[in-house]
């Protein structure tokens, strides 16, 4: 089940800015051209973004965290740049890497993806270098 879109605009709009971050449960079938994966000696298969066991227990998503700035933007109405701090610099913030990671700036980790214009994710980059991007 989804959390409506106006829950999480109420909730952003009731913490301080910096103070909500975007996460995802993301397993194996993100990015991957197979449904499916053993978690516990279970078969878990991935359907319409929702993985779940074979009794239809819920075992994690298949959203990774371009979909996540895109839901923002897209579905919440966030300005591009704070739903891109929500899912970069914020959570850096919170774990104790804001010095290191979370921004594009010299002295810090290269890790990012470039998106077009409908925010599909067209290059990424780890530790200042190209990497395969997965369509």
């Amino acid at each position: 089940m989804a959390v409506h879109p106006a829950t999480l605009r109420v909730a952003i709009a009731a913490k301080q800015r910096g103070k909500c971050v975007l996460v995802t449960d993301a397993m194996p079938p993100v990015g991957s051209d197979r449904p499916d994966y053993v978690l516990n000696g279970q078969t878990i298969t991935m359907r319409n973004g929702i993985c779940q066991n074979e009794a239809g227990v819920l075992a994690g998503s298949g959203l990774d965290m371009a979909s996540a700035v895109r839901n923002a933007v897209q579905m919440l109405g966030l300005p591009l740049a704070e739903a891109s701090r929500m899912a970069s610099s914020y959570p850096a913030a919170w774990i104790g890497l804001a010095r290191t990671h979370g921004r594009i700036a010299a002295g810090y980790q290269a890790d990012f993806v470039v998106m077009d214009d409908a925010l599909a994710v067209r290059e990424t980059w780890a530790g200042g270098s190209p990497q395969p991007t997965i369509a």
